[in-house]
């Protein structure tokens, strides 16, 4: 068996490591701290059978990385590891493909609980949750354009919701401006949309708080 951990925060990603590891003694359990690094360990664990996925992680907004995940992975089952207990974020993560949504204050009883679940084929997430996972329309479009993106497109996509221009993004991949604007090009046809301004809103919309403020960008 193989679970793979994703989370920034070392110290947690640790101890989940190792209470996983408790849980399944015989299982390989891997860990990335970023959706970078995250997405390189999926491409080369394939057949992996769980991922722990915190939805706060350098390269991710919000519900964004579990949804580009579910899209690249659909046979990786997913479950939210998250310090938010906020009952609407659970619901939207589970109509956003998770297969299970832990608080981070759960115990390891209950986490070995809630991971067997997933494994065996069901959904688990903290009881008194009601199960109306209906997203609201917007969210939903934006969800199922982001689904349609590359790899190279979501990171560029990421990059720019952060307030990164051209420059900066074509520095981190290791690529051309030209090819940045490229790929610019085929996010914002994706998503429908016009600049960036319009391409960050979007992205917004997979916020946990999807009314935040977002900055109006120069287009470039």
């Amino acid at each position: 068996m193989k679970i793979l951990i994703a989370d920034d925060h070392p110290l947690f990603r640790e101890a989940l490591c190792r209470a996983v590891q408790s849980l399944y003694p015989q299982a390989e359990v891997l860990d990335a701290d970023s959706v970078t690094a995250l997405q390189q360990l999926i491409e080369q664990h394939h057949g992996a059978d769980l991922l722990l996925l915190d939805l706060h992680m350098p390269g991710a907004s919000g519900f964004s990385a579990l949804v580009h995940i579910r899209a690249t992975h659909p046979s990786l089952p997913v479950v939210v590891i998250s310090g938010n207990e906020d009952p609407g974020v659970m619901q939207r993560a589970i109509a956003h493909g998770a297969s299970g949504y832990i608080p981070k204050a759960t115990s390891a009883e209950q986490m070995g609980t809630a991971i067997q679940t997933v494994l065996d084929g069901d959904i688990w997430f903290p009881s008194g949750v009601g199960r109306d996972s209906k997203l609201a329309a917007d969210e939903a479009d934006i969800a199922r354009r982001v689904r349609e993106l590359t790899p190279h497109q979501f990171r560029v996509l990421m990059m720019l919701a952060d307030g990164l221009l051209n420059k900066q993004i074509a520095y981190e991949l290791g690529v051309s401006e030209a090819t940045v604007k490229a790929h610019m090009t085929s996010v914002m046809k994706k998503l429908g949309v016009s600049n960036r301004t319009q391409a960050v809103l979007a992205a917004a919309r997979l916020q946990l708080e999807p009314n935040l403020r977002v900055p109006v960008l120069e287009d470039e």
